[in-house]
């Protein structure tokens, strides 16, 4: 720990000390702070109250989560310190990219906030950046978002920080509930829960089911669709067996299904005059050339998308996604003794995804993923342009882009001793993903406009080799990523107050995790030429069959990761921890590579300090919560996705590269009820992401931090680039009120929360001014809902809810491939308009 690290976590501590001195004297059995106030967490794989552990947590409960309307992953965007949930640059909507604390993933890497849903990860393909899909965020008991580096008791890929999603379990109780909502965008929305006690305390049943729709809020106006909508619907069963008092099963299982029209990407320009831009490289000419497009059609293409504006657009391609899910979770508990509990945890998943998506925006060949419809008979002509845009109708790719299947095992053994003052959880952990059947994708990522629609024959140097690969072709690009990982692990608690009465309170916690990874992969990216033979993407070279385009490559690690902490309660109500833990996030196989040396890449790793404390006290008899920490992280080897060009086979790809960086933070989390009914909390964040050492290989046209592009082949100096997808300032209030009616009336309550994000960077490896668009800018959502529960005494709550109320326009991500070398264009999305509604729900048997 630095000396920073000490004089702030002694500051801390004084301070957690003096504010909570009177808290004993003061204290009531019947105090409630609010929704979050007795949260029973799992955050050390054993349920405590998360005022009790020493780990930054933002928890949620039911209630809370129906109150500020989170029904994905999204929504938890400037609701949690140091939390960033986005698109990463992606053409879809439903891609969930956790950056924590400045750490999460890149292209084609693994995540580095892991979500789970019953203790389980879920699967993660690495494509398109999903974990899981629709429907996992129904009928919760909590949700809990742990930051910091998990690598002890959660392992790989928790470098970041880890996201709990905890089901309820089935009760002793026959009860139930429906809820209907309807809203604006003709949202319709049903869940259902029925609860039954098959057998009291013995064999108990829970089924929950939900359904989803709504029309979208972005007009595709080539399509006369709706894109941006919502189309889903889940189920979930639990079943709680009880055979002994000593013996627990709990089998859980689920599914989900989601087809919507994909996402409506706004189009915002193309790279023309700039360097390595489109005239330059002589793709469009201001002036007349044979077989060479006007830059005026791309120009028409941009001013067609200015004038119509943030909702709507006029895509070339039809998109859509299609998402399947189910999984199988069985945790069986057997407690030996009063002391020890033996657990098994077992699950089988399976994730499929189909998606097509036009990357640029506009009715122009460029940037097309999957694109083999035609988006309207015959030819769309752009405003001033007299000449007819065609399109091409490429081969239909009927393959999934994501299909594979998760197996997870893991035994545990949880113990506790002398009189609680020691607990431990030991375990062995196995993990394999792998694929479930072909995958492939394709993509038009260039298409000069004049040859739109039709395809442009390859060229060869004069020894035969191809200079060019044909364009206005779909490449295709079959391949797949299999992951195994095994752990040993190991974490306990010890309270020396066992020892003396005088160190009562004063814990220490150790743990040790190690972990052997596996990655194997399978590239097969080709395009087609008209003579029936085929280029290789890896290489550039012609071949007369699909599989000498085949390569492959695997790669082995291992890492320990641990922790370290102390914690204290001077009094019962407040605590002061510091740790320091160690993350590891796994390497992978990069299906892009031009150069052997550049299929695999290395795992990253992180060290964290942290310091802080948790306190519940009193100002003048208000009861009054403050929570704070400070973390120092050294984050190493970070994986980072550029372009990459092979000067001796001519082709272009991607590479992985390393990078280092430091990062540091404050979160702070504030709540205070200054009469019963009544709750103000809120909570802040700040994060300071700073490269040490950050350098790519030029390509001679794009600058670096010295204002200028070094020579290609030579290193370029990133390190004043900010930290990607790092917001630095989160920040969010809400007010929470019990109206006054009366009591056989019902409870009427209302909630306003206001959540703000300052400016974001998307870009990874381009100066800003190569790369328009890529600052996001800083938004605000002013959010509320009014709740009337049991209204009369019957049993029905009804209630409205307005999400965006202000109905601010803000983006949510950025493509990022305006710069040379890349694809020339730039595209960006938007967040959701203001949404409202009404719901109703009924309940019964104390449901």
């Amino acid at each position: 720990m630095n000396k920073h690290s000490a004089l702030l976590f002694g500051t801390v501590a004084s301070i957690a000390v003096m504010a909570t001195a009177p808290a004993s004297a003061q204290q009531t059995s019947g105090d409630q702070l609010g929704a979050t106030a007795d949260i029973i967490v799992t955050a050390q794989r054993r349920a405590e109250r998360a005022q009790d552990v020493p780990i930054a947590i933002t928890a949620f409960s039911p209630e809370r989560l129906q109150q500020q309307n989170i029904t994905q992953s999204q929504d938890l965007n400037a609701s949690v310190p140091s939390l960033v949930v986005g698109s990463a640059g992606q053409g879809s909507r439903d891609s969930q990219t956790f950056t924590l604390r400045g750490q999460g993933a890149t292209f084609q890497a693994s995540p580095g906030v892991v979500l789970y849903l019953n203790e389980v990860p879920l699967p993660a393909p690495i494509t398109l950046s999903q974990q899981g899909g629709p429907g996992n965020f129904v009928d919760l008991e909590n949700l809990q978002v742990l930051a910091g580096p998990q690598g002890t008791l959660f392992g790989r890929n928790t470098t970041g920080g880890a996201i709990l999603l905890v089901p309820h379990k089935p009760t002793n109780n026959f009860s139930g509930s429906l809820l209907a909502k309807y809203g604006n965008y003709d949202a319709k929305e049903l869940e259902g829960v029925i609860n039954i006690p098959v057998v009291e305390d013995e064999l108990l049943v829970r089924v929950v089911g939900a359904y989803h729709d709504r029309d979208g809020y972005t007009r595709d106006v080539i399509w006369n669709k709706d894109r941006d909508d919502t189309h889903w619907y889940s189920g979930r069963i639990g079943i709680t067996f009880r055979p002994t008092e000593r013996i627990e099963n709990y089998l859980m299982a689920y599914g989900s299904y989601s087809r919507f029209n994909g996402t409506g990407l706004i189009h915002k320009g193309f790279n023309i005059d700039g360097t390595a831009g489109l005239a330059q490289l002589g793709l469009c000419s201001d002036t007349p050339r044979p077989f060479t497009a006007p830059c005026d059609v791309y120009r028409a293409a941009t001013a067609q998308a200015d004038a119509l504006g943030p909702r709507q657009t006029a895509h070339g391609v039809d998109d859509y996604q299609k998402t399947k899910t189910w999984g199988i979770t069985d945790t069986l508990s057997f407690d030996f003794n009063d002391e020890l509990v033996l657990r098994n945890i077992i699950s089988y998943q399976k994730f499929k995804s189909f998606y097509r998506y036009d990357g640029d925006g506009t009715v122009l060949q460029q940037y097309d993923v999957d694109p083999y419809k035609l988006p309207a008979p015959g030819q769309v002509t752009l405003p001033g342009v007299g000449t007819p845009v065609a399109y091409n109708n490429t081969s239909p790719i009927t393959l999934p882009r994501d299909d594979y299947k998760q197996f997870t095992e893991e035994f545990q053994i949880q113990g506790t001793y002398l009189d609680n003052r020691l607990t431990f959880t030991a375990g062995a952990f196995y993990y394999s993903q792998k694929p479930d059947g072909d995958q492939a994708g394709s993509a038009v990522n260039y298409c000069p406009a004049a040859f739109t629609g039709t395809p442009i024959p390859a060229t060869f140097n004069p020894n035969g080799k191809i200079a060019t690969a044909p364009a206005c072709v779909a490449n295709a690009t079959p391949g797949y990523v299999a992951t195994t990982s095994k752990a040993l692990y190991a974490q306990g608690t010890f309270d020396f107050g066992a020892m003396t009465p005088s160190l009562d309170s004063l814990r220490l916690t150790g743990g040790f995790r190690y972990t052997w990874d596996k990655i194997k992969g399978f590239s097969q990216s080709y395009t087609p030429t008209l003579t029936g033979q085929f280029v290789c993407s890896a290489d550039s070279a012609l071949v007369n069959a699909i599989s000498d385009c085949n390569f492959t490559a695997s790669l082995k690690s291992k890492a320990a990761t641990w922790l370290v902490g102390l914690d204290y309660k001077p009094v019962r109500e407040a605590m002061i921890f510091a740790k320091v833990s160690r993350g590891y996030k796994a390497g992978g196989f990069n299906p892009y590579a031009v150069r052997v040396d550049t299929r695999t890449f290395e795992p990253e790793k992180v060290t964290s300090y942290e310091v802080g404390f948790k306190s519940d006290f009193r100002i003048a008899s208000i009861p009054t919560r403050l929570n704070a920490s400070y973390y120092y992280l050294n984050y190493q080897n970070i994986q980072k996705a550029t372009g990459d060009f092979n000067p001796v086979t001519l082709a272009s790809g991607a590479r992985i590269n390393a990078a280092k960086a430091h990062v540091s933070g404050v979160e702070l989390d504030a709540s205070i009820r200054p009469w019963k009914p009544l709750e103000i909390g809120g909570n802040f964040s700040y994060t300071r992401f700073k490269y040490t050492e950050y350098s790519l290989i030029s390509n001679g046209f794009l600058a670096d931090c010295s204002g200028a592009a070094p020579p290609a082949g030579t290193p370029t100096d990133l390190t004043c680039l900010p930290g990607q997808y790092v917001v630095p300032y989160i920040y969010s209030f809400h007010v929470a009120v019990n109206l006054p009616i009366a009591e056989k009336l019902g409870n009427m309550s209302f909630f306003v929360n206001y959540a703000h994000n300052s400016p974001q960077h998307s870009e990874a490896t381009v100066v800003a001014p190569q790369q328009p668009g890529e600052k996001l800018e800083a938004f605000g959502l002013l959010n509320m809902s009014l709740d009337w529960n049991n209204v009369a005494g019957s049993g029905l709550d009804a209630g409205v809810f307005v999400t965006n109320a202000t109905n601010k326009l803000y983006r949510i991500s950025n493509t990022d491939v305006y710069q040379g070398g890349s694809l020339l264009s730039w595209a960006t999305i938007y967040g959701e308009p203001r949404m409202y509604g009404l719901k109703l729900r009924y309940r019964f048997g104390g449901e």
